[in-house]
């Protein structure tokens, strides 16, 4: 059963607590947070206060999504301040920074992921292979939600999971961008086991329903 993430980047942020309280009783099972920095990406999202201030609500995985320049530098907040699972961008730095990154995140006790691109091919990815627990596929140009799902990315979600079974097995995909009903099918089929959902879940007449579309 594939898991959810809806990000509170669309929940309401006058009603904070109120929706990730609902997330839970929907179903979900992780919270996914985006943090933009203006720079990586051409969007300001929140940065760890924001995730502090979420962690003491609930105990649902916290799935934080880095979308910023040179995390190394702030991959300790970050982790200190709830994070479960942390994914950096492995266009947002140097390769010997981002190794560094990962093994700072992991050496806390914290699940360390990267993140690629649409425009970045999937064999990027192999100097990280065997040192994180997730790789996490963009399915639109990251910044904004409520972009179309680009569904040309779904041979690199294969081809990573076949890259993976060679070499950690264990590790699991997630993709974010564009997942709704419909366009979960065809990311489960190529690999995915973790949908990232931000309009589509809060737009979502059901909200219960919808979660159990995308976990079946």
């Amino acid at each position: 059963m594939a898991k959810i993430a809806p990000s509170i980047l669309s929940a309401d942020f006058a009603n904070m607590e109120r929706d990730i309280r609902q997330l839970k009783e929907a179903g979900a099972d992780w919270v996914h947070m985006d943090v933009m920095d203006g720079i990586f990406v051409p969007n300001i999202s929140f940065g760890f206060p924001l995730i502090q201030a979420v962690r003491p609500l609930t105990d649902m995985v916290l799935d934080v999504h880095l979308m910023i320049d040179r995390p190394l530098r702030y991959v300790e907040q970050f982790v200190k301040a709830g994070a479960d699972w942390l994914t950096i961008h492995i266009e947002a730095d140097q390769p010997h920074n981002t190794l560094e990154a990962l093994e700072k995140i992991r050496a806390m006790g914290c699940k360390a992921a990267i993140s690629l691109k649409p425009r970045t091919p999937a064999e990027a990815a192999i100097p990280y292979l065997d040192k994180v627990d997730m790789i996490l596929v963009m399915t639109v140009e990251p910044g904004f939600g409520g972009q179309k799902f680009m569904a040309d990315m779904m041979p690199k979600l294969k081809k990573l999971r076949q890259m993976l079974d060679e070499v950690n097995p264990d590790c699991i995909l997630e993709v974010d961008g564009g997942v709704d009903e419909n366009t979960c099918t065809v990311c489960k089929e190529n690999g995915a086991e973790v949908l990232v959902a931000g309009s589509a879940y809060f737009k979502a007449a059901d909200r219960q329903a919808f979660v159990k579309k995308i976990q079946a």
